[in-house]
């Protein structure tokens, strides 16, 4: 007698899809790990890059994940590896930093993101990055008489006691139009003059002139030329200075001899 044998139906059950994916899916208990949709089907990430954001959401923390690293990893080369990592930072899933290292060369940092932009505390031993220090806007020309005349009105609302008629005021805008003409942000002058007041306070008027004339600070500086900016060498990962990205300048003298 003939064992009987289970075989495929020879048609999809009715209601099913007969064309595109199907799906055949085992619930994952161990060794796995969880992308978003908004990656696996980002609209503007090319497939390298959605592919190496896998693989690095995938690894332990400390893995190697420089360009030289992954290109003797996979068969794409440097300069695609280069670009799809470049991608992934535009798209905010990777951010690369240069830090010192205890040796004191200066390293590339790489932080892996699940969801774009996301905020995570630094590890304790990476270096604090200096905070960006952003000029105050100025205040237009055809505005300063107005502006400081409107900051000498509102001293009263930050310490009542310098509170200043019209005209007192009108005589000492000019004095705070110097301090705007030397870039000096609103809130700065406003704190020069409120903070550590006398008491009593007998002459507000006064005290306010005196300040503005003897605090005034000198003109800044001519601005100094804008520093070469860091990039990372597309071939070994390497910190180096140049106005675009590229390669170092050890991998360019290679380059004849890769070549040969």
């Amino acid at each position: 007698m003939a064992t009987s044998q289970a075989i495929a139906p020879s048609r999809a059950p009715s209601g099913s899809p007969t064309a595109g994916v199907h799906h055949v899916n085992v619930r994952h208990t161990t060794g796995f790990t969880v992308i978003g949709n908004h990656l696996a089907q980002h609209a503007d990430l090319s497939l390298t890059a959605i592919g190496l954001a896998a693989h690095i959401q995938s690894l332990p923390t400390g893995a190697r994940v420089g360009i030289k690293f992954l290109a003797a990893r996979f068969p794409e080369s440097e300069a695609r590896i280069a670009a799809a990592l470049r991608e992934l930072e535009a798209a905010g899933y990777l951010h690369r930093s240069r830090v010192r290292a205890p040796d004191g060369r200066v390293v590339t940092r790489t932080t892996s993101y699940n969801q774009p932009h996301a905020t995570t505390t630094a590890p304790a031993q990476a270096a604090p990055a200096a905070p960006r220090r952003e000029p105050p806007p100025p205040i237009p020309v055809e505005t300063r008489h107005r502006a400081a005349a409107d900051l000498l009105a509102g001293l009263r609302r930050h310490a009542p006691q310098l509170t200043l008629s019209a005209q007192e005021i009108s005589e000492l805008a000019p004095a705070v139009t110097a301090w705007f003409d030397r870039e000096v942000h609103p809130a700065t002058v406003r704190h020069a003059l409120t903070s550590d007041l006398p008491a009593p306070l007998r002459h507000p008027a006064g005290l306010v002139r005196n300040r503005l004339t003897a605090h005034l600070p000198p003109p800044l500086p001519d601005a100094p030329e804008p520093a070469v900016p860091l990039q990372d060498c597309d071939r070994c990962d390497r910190v180096f200075r140049a106005p675009e990205p590229g390669h170092c300048r050890d991998c360019r003298e290679a380059e004849p001899q890769r070549a040969a």
